[in-house]
C-alpha cells in the first residue's frame, strides 16, 4: 500500500468541483492482514462512520469505535479497540479534541494510515480551541466526503472510478438536504430564531442557516462541564430577555438541568436533538443526512 497526506480538501456538486491536494510521505509499517477479503477501515465515531459507508458502497469493511447514541465526549477506548485500530487498513479521525481517547491507543501504528477528516474546514472557535462538532454544516460534510473518497482511491486504486461516483451521488444527498433544512429554517419568524442548548454543539448549523446562538446550559463545546447555579442564574435571565421559544437537549446527554432551566422560564423542552452521535434504526436520524433534517424539523416546529 502506498503511503501518503492530505494537505486540504474542497468539494462541490451542481457543477461538481473537487480540489485536492495530496503530498507523498514515507511508508511505514503494514496493518494486520484484514479477514474476509475486504480492507478494514475504522472510524473513530458514528457521524464518520455514516460519511465513510456511501462512499465504500460496500467494497471497504467500515466500522466505528464510538457507536450510535454513545457520547464520544465521554467514551473510554478499552484493549479491543486497540486491537482493532491495529488490524485497520486506515483510520478515519475527527481529530479536533473529540476523538482524544484516540491519542492513548495509536502507539506504533503507521500515522500515514490515520486520517483527519476534518483537514480543510473554516472552522469556529470558542475560548481558544476549535469546535469539533463540524458536520452540522452540511457544506463541511461535503468536504469530508471528498477527503474520505480520495483516501480510499489511495488505499484502493482499482476502485477509484467508483469511490469517486459514490462521492458524487452522496454529494447530491447533501445538496438536498442542505436546502430542504433551509427552507424550514426560513419558515421560521425572525424575531423566533433564537437557540438555547444544552451544551455548544450546534455553532456550525447555527452559522450555516442564520440562526442566534443565545446560550448554552453546559458551558463550553464538550459535555463534560459543569454550570455554575450564577451561569444558570444569568442564562434564564438571558432566556426572559430575549423572549427564547425553547431549550434543545440532545438525546445522548441527561436534559435534567436543561429541563429546569426550561421550565424556569417558561420555554418549551425538546430533549431528542442529535448532537454528538446519530438516532437508532428506524429513527430516521441513523444516517447523517437523516439526522440534520430530523435536527432541522424539530427546531423549526419548537420556534415557529
Amino acid at each position: 500500500m502506498r503511503c501518503w497526506t492530505w494537505a486540504g480538501s474542497a468539494i462541490r456538486s451542481a457543477g461538481l468541483l473537487l480540489v485536492v491536494a495530496l503530498l507523498a510521505a514515507g511508508c511505514g509499517g503494514e496493518p494486520i492482514a484484514p479477514a474476509g477479503g475486504r480492507p478494514q477501515v475504522l472510524t473513530t465515531t458514528a457521524i464518520i462512520e455514516a460519511l465513510a459507508k456511501p462512499v465504500a458502497g460496500g467494497l471497504l469493511d467500515v466500522r466505528s469505535i464510538v457507536g450510535p447514541g454513545v457520547d464520544p465526549h465521554e467514551f473510554e477506548a478499552k484493549a479491543a479497540d486497540v486491537r482493532r485500530v491495529r488490524a485497520a487498513s486506515l483510520v478515519l479521525r475527527n481529530g479536533l479534541g473529540l476523538d482524544a481517547f484516540l491519542d492513548r491507543i495509536v502507539a506504533g501504528v503507521d500515522p500515514q494510515r490515520i486520517i483527519v477528516v476534518t483537514d480543510g474546514i473554516a472552522l469556529r472557535t470558542l475560548g481558544g480551541a476549535p469546535d469539533p462538532h463540524v458536520w452540522h454544516d452540511p457544506m463541511n460534510d461535503i468536504l469530508m466526503v471528498g477527503r474520505i473518497a480520495r483516501a480510499f482511491a489511495e488505499l484502493d486504486p482499482p476502485n477509484t472510478q467508483r469511490y469517486e461516483a459514490n462521492a458524487r451521488e452522496y454529494i447530491a444527498t447533501l445538496e438536498r438536504v442542505d436546502a430542504e433544512v433551509r427552507q424550514l429554517i426560513e419558515a421560521i419568524p425572525p424575531a423566533n430564531r433564537k437557540i438555547v442548548t444544552d451544551h455548544d454543539a450546534f455553532g456550525y448549523f447555527i452559522r450555516r442557516y442564520d440562526l442566534q446562538f443565545v446560550g448554552a446550559v453546559i458551558p463550553g463545546t464538550t459535555t463534560g462541564a459543569e454550570p455554575s447555579a450564577k451561569e444558570l442564574a444569568a442564562l434564564e435571565q438571558l432566556i426572559r430577555a430575549e423572549g427564547v421559544r425553547a431549550v434543545f437537549a440532545e438525546n445522548s446527554v441527561d436534559p435534567k438541568v436543561a429541563a429546569r432551566v426550561a421550565k424556569d422560564t417558561g420555554a418549551t423542552m425538546v430533549s431528542d436533538l442529535y448532537g454528538d452521535t446519530l438516532g437508532a434504526p428506524g429513527s430516521g436520524a441513523e444516517t447523517l443526512d437523516g439526522m440534520l433534517l430530523v435536527n432541522a424539523r424539530k427546531i423549526a416546529d419548537a420556534l415557529k
